[in-house]
Parts: structure tokens; sequence; C-alpha cells
């Protein structure tokens, strides 16, 4: 569902090249990359490289994960039943996401447990949108609207990333997030043009909650992201944080008109010199207070998110324990017909 810019580590200083060999191999490195070729897993890559895609991607799958919290809260509270089966298709599709990522990670040599151990110690991040409360169903459609919208802004460009598992990852994901994006906005227009007064000004108080988290999901400005460069010289990050925020907000500004809500935005209006949506300044100490872990709901998140790990346990214990009776059941037959 949602990557956020994924910069948010303290910059790191690149291993300086020892050997010939390996000067030769960034140098083949870096020729395929300025080609636009895409690196494969087995391919040889500088750590950094590496390094810098495992707390990428691994951010992200944690995001998918921790995303299906803020929303799964309202499955039993679903105005119809046909909602009700969008939402549940969607929570879902946000599971299924997290896997395909974890999967895209672990072709780096990170393991899964070492990344879910990661998180649950606090030492890895998740996008910050997800520690805001949902307050009511409006806030079910502003976050299709709003926050999946951001997410694909964010993750149509990674379909080119030059790490071929994970673009491969993110042009399946992409799709299924387009529908999820269409059906929070349908979701809000029906509340809009056939509900009563009072849903309305929930889905305007909706809106009004949601917009400013959503923008600084692009992450900080670019001025104040010390890992873009690097990662957009790598082909791993393919626009600016700021440019994708722009692109963001112009499209949601159009749509905003044809919702019939008002973005909570004082200084937002067309400018027709540079062809976009000015916008106003974006309280970027309320996001590094959330990044930090002191936003409305990071405990509660990451407690839910740990509990539900450990109440699991058991099925991934009788997984593991299924697939050795198959293997030893497999090697038997071998054997026998040996």
């Amino acid at each position: 569902m949602y990557t956020q810019a994924m910069d948010l580590a303290p910059k790191e200083e690149r291993k300086a090249v020892r050997t010939v060999e390996e000067a030769e191999l960034e140098a083949r490195f870096e020729a395929r990359i300025d080609a636009g070729d895409f690196i494969e897993a087995k391919d040889w890559m500088p750590e950094h490289y590496r390094r810098t895609l495992v707390r990428q991607i691994s951010q992200h799958a944690h995001s998918e994960i921790v995303g299906m919290l803020p929303e799964g809260n309202w499955v039993t509270r679903a105005p119809t039943l046909k909602r009700k089966a969008i939402l549940l298709a969607k929570i879902q599709d946000e599971g299924g996401h997290g896997l395909y990522l974890y999967a895209a990670a672990e072709t780096l040599g990170t393991s899964r447990d070492q990344m879910v151990d990661a998180l649950h110690a606090g030492k890895a991040k998740y996008s910050s949108i997800f520690n805001y409360p949902t307050l009511n169903w409006a806030d079910v459609g502003t976050i299709g609207w709003l926050v999946d919208g951001a997410a694909i802004m964010n993750q149509v460009p990674l379909t080119r990333c030059s790490y071929a598992p994970y673009a491969r990852a993110m042009v399946r994901i992409c799709r299924e997030e387009s529908f999820h994006q269409r059906q929070g906005f349908d979701s809000l227009l029906v509340m809009m043009k056939e509900g009563t007064d009072a849903q309305r000004a929930l889905v305007q108080d909706a809106v009004n909650r949601w917009w400013w988290p959503s923008l600084m999901m692009f992450g900080p400005p670019d001025a104040e992201s010390p890992n873009s460069a690097q990662s957009t010289r790598w082909g791993i990050k393919r626009l600016s944080n700021d440019t994708l925020r722009q692109k963001f907000v112009d499209a949601c500004a159009e749509q905003a008109q044809v919702l019939g809500v008002t973005l909570p935005d004082p200084d937002l209006k067309w400018n027709a010199e540079r062809g976009h949506w000015d916008f106003g300044p974006i309280d970027w100490a309320e996001f590094w207070r959330v990044v930090g872990g002191h936003g409305p709901c990071n405990k509660e998140r990451l407690a839910a998110r740990v509990k539900a790990w450990d109440d699991g346990a058991w099925v991934r214990e009788a997984a593991l324990a299924h697939a050795r009776k198959q293997a030893a059941k497999e090697q038997a037959a071998k054997e026998q017909a040996a």
C-alpha cells in the first residue's frame, strides 16, 4: 500500500574500494546503471546499494503489513455488505503486498525473521501515515483516496527501479493499489453526493485530518533528504520527494473539486506561470515527531503488530513441521526408488 520516501536513515559512508577487482566490478556495475539495465539478485552489486535496498524494501513491506491495522478496525462496522467485501479484499491485498516485498528483500540476503525482528525492536521504520487513528467510516474512504493515491504516486516510478526483483513486485502492487484508490474515491463520492449533511461533514473532517499527513508520505524536502542523491544515481529512486509531492497536489486539487470537498490549505491556489498548484508549508516538526515514535498511535500499532506475530507463532511452527514431514517423505521415496 504504502511506501514513504525511504531515506530516513542517517547518511551512510560508502566503503572505500580496496582491490583492483572490486574497482573493476564497481565500474561494470555503474556502467550497467548508466545503460538503464536491471540488476538481478545474483549480479554483483556494491554493499551500500544492497543495504539501501534492504532498508527501503523492508520498510515498504512493514508499511504494507502495519497498514492493514487502521482499516481493519472498520471491517465489522462497514455500512453495507458491498463495502465490507471491498474492505476485506483490500486488506487481504495489503497483506499480499507485504509478502511480495519481504520476498524481494530476501533475495538480498536478509531473512524475513531479521526484518521482522528489526521492526518489533523499533530499529526499522514503517510509513508514518499509519500512526494516525481512523475515527469514522469516512476515514476509510479518505485513506483510499489520499493515502493510496500518495502511495501510487510514490510507487509507479518504482516499477522502473534498477533492482529487478523489487521492480517486478511493484508492477502487480501498483495495479492493485489503483483499484484501492478508485474504491476510496467512490466511497467518498457516494457520501458527498447521496449522503446526509452529517455524512458530508464526516468526509470533510476526515479530509482535514488526513491531507497534511498524506503530503508527508513523500518524505522530507529534497534538501533534507541525505540519501536521495545516491538512490537516484543508482536508479533506485526515479523522482525526487518534492517532484512527487507536487504531482500529488496537482492531482488532488482537481479531484477535490469533483468530490465537493475543501482541502485544508488556505494557500492552495493555481499558479498559471508554473502550471502547478501552489500549496502551504508543511509542519515538518510533526512529521519528525511521528517518525520518532511520538505520533497518536505509534505504540498501539507496534504493540498490535507484535501481538499478532506472537499469536501466529503456532501457525508458523505447524507450517515448518509440515514442510519437514513432506521433505522427509519425498526423500524416503527417492531412496526407495533408487
